[in-house]
């Protein structure tokens, strides 16, 4: 208990020391918000992937899937590498920071107001912004008071809620986006050292690797058609691997919408910077993301440790077996133990403040700037601002803390809305509306109103019908096409992107009067002539 607390302290007392020192560049709207657009390689690619990989995937997801779908689940870890963090730094780096640059904006709202001259399209961008970052926010305080419930018995779930959102709220509201980058660097080196040794202690509780996967091939699973499916859960694609595919696409290209991810683009330096951030962020997936899911894919060796439901092999809660496998492993070690849960502690934390203050300033910036700002008619004074951003993200984290103590004090929703649900409705809504006509509008010039209009609809669409029907009215569809999209957030989230992809052009070509004016001149940035003195560029005779 001494170590854990020693550690937890020196950590927060780091991340508020930084923050206080990171003070004086979150003055204005343009630092607290963007860092000034000055942010290097390293700090940009660890804000990236920090703010991707939080308690949500480390407990809520590798814990689910790794049980669902064995050690197939790694592929989810390397789509997440080279899908939602290679790919999208090569195709929406570039583009993205010289278009909002040149176009003035400053959040995906802003980006979709200015790009399509459409004031409607902002506000309605900016409300859904703040509405689906909540839940999303709600599952990072879940996974986190999980872990720390199962680390620090005899303390009430809801007090972990309420410590981790006073502390988050102080650290963030100092920061701003500087602040929040460079804890975000040292979270960072944290999730990679605990990732790495937490995967190794696993292993060497069960004899190493070969012998780790030789007692995961001893499980069986039943297909849909009655066939025994022996060592399902060691074999390259797992059980399910249609459910799988929505996994991974979820998860990685899902990430090309979601305002939190995309901002930063907005804030790095330069084209070099996104040259060398594309290599950092890419090796830092692969380790995080990898390691989280290659650890979860042995959930199943623990079986006996996790709380079951009345069928006893399902678990009552797949949120409790990533901290159950933990708790294992620290009896194993005995003293050594406590250093492995301390840091494992610290990496939870790490992973998911530097998520909830992506997050937080996102949405709050989104209400002053694309809400608030554009109601009044009027762009608000700097301090006026700054303080409305602070109390807004005071809210955010408020709101979604209660979100999630109400979630785990009713039994009833708490078994049906895991944290890998919460995330799937925001991942999926977010991308759902915003990836397509995002996409598109920084490639295509011709793509319309109607179109962006016609994808917020479907997004929307699509993923409240699977809440509605699913979590709300308890339907469960028999007709396997509609159960694989309708029976899960997540799937119903996949396919709100597809159909966002298909919708935004096709729209786009039944409604080609309604292309903005002046898209050739925003167009006009990626052609820029830049004039360089004869020393620096040699002339040919």
């Amino acid at each position: 208990m001494v170590v854990k607390i020693i550690l937890i302290v020196v950590f927060f007392a780091a991340l508020l020391a930084v923050g206080v020192a990171s003070r004086r560049k979150s003055r204005g709207v343009e630092g607290f918000v963007l860092g000034g657009r000055a942010v290097g390689p390293w700090l940009t690619a660890f804000s990236f992937g920090t703010s991707y990989f939080s308690a949500v995937i480390f407990i809520g997801y590798a814990g689910r899937f790794g049980w669902n779908f064995g050690l197939a689940s790694t592929w989810i870890g390397l789509g997440n590498a080279f899908i939602g963090s290679l790919l999208a730094w090569v195709v929406l780096g570039r583009r993205t920071r010289i278009m909002t640059q040149h176009l003035g904006s400053r959040t995906m709202p802003d980006f979709f107001g200015l790009r399509f001259g459409s004031r409607a399209l902002r506000l309605c961008s900016a409300v859904i912004v703040f509405l689906f970052l909540i839940p999303y926010t709600a599952s990072l305080f879940n996974g986190l008071s999980q872990l720390f419930s199962t680390s620090f018995r005899g303390l009430n779930y809801a007090w972990w809620v309420i410590i981790m959102a006073v502390l988050t709220g102080i650290y963030v509201i100092i920061g701003g986006y500087m602040g929040s980058a460079v804890n975000n660097f040292i979270q960072g080196i944290i999730m990679l050292v605990g990732i790495v040794a937490v995967v190794g202690a696993v292993l060497s509780q069960n004899g190493g690797l070969t012998e780790a996967i030789a007692a995961l091939s001893a499980g069986q699973t039943v297909t849909s058609s009655g066939t025994v499916f022996q060592g399902a859960y060691a074999s390259f694609l797992g059980p399910q691997p249609l459910q799988l595919l929505g996994v991974v696409i979820l998860t990685s290209l899902g990430t090309w919408g979601l305002p939190q991810m995309v901002g930063k683009f907005y804030a790095i330096k330069d084209e070099g910077a996104i040259k060398k951030g594309t290599v950092i962020s890419t090796f830092f997936a692969v380790v995080v993301a990898g390691g989280c899911y290659f650890l979860g894919g042995f959930g199943r060796l623990y079986a006996d440790s996790i709380p079951m439901a009345a069928d006893g092999v399902t678990p009552a809660s797949f949120d409790a077996i990533i901290p159950a496998m933990l708790e294992s492993v620290n009896i194993h070690l005995g003293q050594g133990g406590d250093w492995l849960i301390g840091l494992v502690l610290i990496l939870v934390l790490a992973a998911s403040m530097s998520t909830l203050s992506s997050l937080v300033i996102t949405s709050a910036s989104t209400i002053t700037l694309d809400l608030v700002n554009v109601l009044r008619g009027k762009q608000g004074k700097e301090k006026r601002d700054l303080l409305l951003m602070r109390l807004l993200i005071a809210l955010s984290i408020a709101v979604s803390a209660v979100i999630a103590i109400v979630v785990a004090n009713n039994k009833d929703l708490a078994s049906r809305l895991y944290i890998s649900d919460l995330m799937g409705i925001s991942w999926g809504t977010l991308a759902g509306c915003f990836l397509a006509p995002f996409l598109y509008g920084l490639f295509w010039k011709k793509v319309t109103r109607p179109a962006v209009w016609a994808s917020f609809a479907t997004g929307l669409g699509i993923t409240l019908s699977e809440f509605v029907l699913t979590s709300v009215a308890h339907i469960r569809f028999a007709n396997p096409v509609l159960a694989y999209f309708f029976n899960s957030p997540i799937n119903a989230g996949m396919l709100a992107m597809l159909v966002g992809l298909v919708v935004v052009p096709l729209v786009s070509l039944l409604t080609k009067k309604a292309v903005p004016e002046g898209v050739d001149a925003m167009f006009s940035c990626y052609n820029r002539v830049v004039e360089v003195p004869v020393s620096t560029a040699l002339e040919e005779q």
